[in-house]
């Protein structure tokens, strides 16, 4: 059974209060003009570093009208801010090219003085037959889609050697055997989107963190449980049985919460008609592609309410840091309601409190 918690009045009591608090953006953009959607997402990360949330979290997405570079976002980010974290939830390997993504996250990672935590995921890219020609035109039939890609990423990262040439040659080109520049510690700030069981134990033995979204995939261990918040604590318990850091290990959920404390009625009523659209798909796993999906319910009301919803959750009582997921389409004046309902009224009942 979870251990119980308790408000943030009393937490002498076993459990513990929320210590990290983080959100997490789609950055949506018109796609026929795409300036003011990019900067929106720069000011809503510029908001939460002024409201104390800890850590600012970027959904990747490819040709559709969602952030494709986070990176490049998370650089324009860490010259607008100075102590908020910045990660991605998740990037898709399968996109990408670890050696080049090393340095692309190590030089963003020196440009913020250590505030990034990359979040990866492996599989094979959505629709991979509409774009394998396009990504791997000579080497579609032959790509390894699996955690290799993973591992191979966390050990550019960590300085492993990419080659044995190193050294001086000619008069001014110095070449180096690891990926540069080195960024110390970015290793240890390195995350993975697991949606099942063997994947948050493979996980947890690759001395990741864990990131827990919304979205499970419990195919094979309780494909049958119509609970989705017992078994995401057990991936995540499964997680930390497997790390060496045991339950030390960092691991964070990323439930869709959405205040209303300080909403309009028009508001209001708009998130209560975008989580009754969403809810039909929480009643029994979906087919999601290959695998069959589980979707947590959003929750919608007052912030005493949330958290109470929040404490009773298996799930949430299994982590101490959150990354709230923002809804997709909503406008920016909506975001700032929210993210500040969240620091100002949500994240204190569950015993946040902001850096000072």
């Amino acid at each position: 059974m979870p251990k119980a918690r308790r408000r943030a009045e009393d937490f002498s009591g076993p459990g513990a209060p929320l210590k990290k608090l983080g959100f997490l953006t789609i950055g949506l953009f018109d796609p026929a003009d795409p300036g003011p959607g990019h900067e929106s997402t720069l000011k809503i990360i510029e908001l939460g570093e002024q409201l104390g949330f800890d850590s600012a979290w970027l959904r990747h997405r490819h040709l559709q009208f969602g952030i494709s570079s986070p990176v490049a976002v998370m650089a324009a980010a860490s010259q607008r801010t100075s102590r908020i974290e910045l990660g991605t939830a998740v990037t898709p390997l399968g996109w990408e090219n670890p050696l080049r993504l090393a340095e692309d996250l190590a030089t963003v990672d020196v440009l913020s003085g250590g505030r990034i935590n990359p979040g990866v995921s492996v599989g094979e890219p959505m629709h991979y037959d509409t774009v394998r020609d396009a990504l791997y035109p000579d080497a579609a039939e032959v790509e390894d889609f699996s955690k290799v890609r993973v591992q191979r990423l966390a050990d550019f990262i960590a300085g492993e050697p990419v080659r044995e040439f190193s050294g001086k040659q000619g008069v001014v080109e110095e070449f180096s055997r690891r990926v540069e520049p080195h960024s110390p510690g970015l290793r240890e700030r390195l995350w993975y989107g697991a949606g099942s069981i063997s994947s948050a134990q493979w996980a947890g033995r690759a001395g990741l963190n864990l990131l827990s979204s919304s979205v499970l995939f419990p195919a094979g261990d309780t494909e049958d449980s119509p609970d989705f918040a017992s078994v995401q604590a057990a991936q995540i318990q499964a997680f930390r049985t497997a790390h060496p850091a045991g339950e030390s290990a960092r691991a964070s959920q990323g439930l869709v919460v959405i205040p209303t404390d300080t909403a309009s009625r028009e508001q209001e009523a708009k998130y209560r008609a975008y989580a009754q659209e969403r809810l039909p798909r929480t009643r029994q796993p979906q087919q999601l592609g290959p695998k069959r999906a589980m979707f947590a319910p959003d929750l919608v009301g007052s912030s005493d309410e949330i958290a109470d919803a929040l404490l009773a959750h298996a799930g949430y009582l299994e982590v101490d840091e959150v990354a709230f997921a923002l809804p997709f389409s909503f406008d920016y004046e909506d975001y700032v309601q929210i993210l500040t309902d969240i620091a100002t009224r949500l994240a204190p009942a569950l015993g946040w409190r902001p850096k000072s």
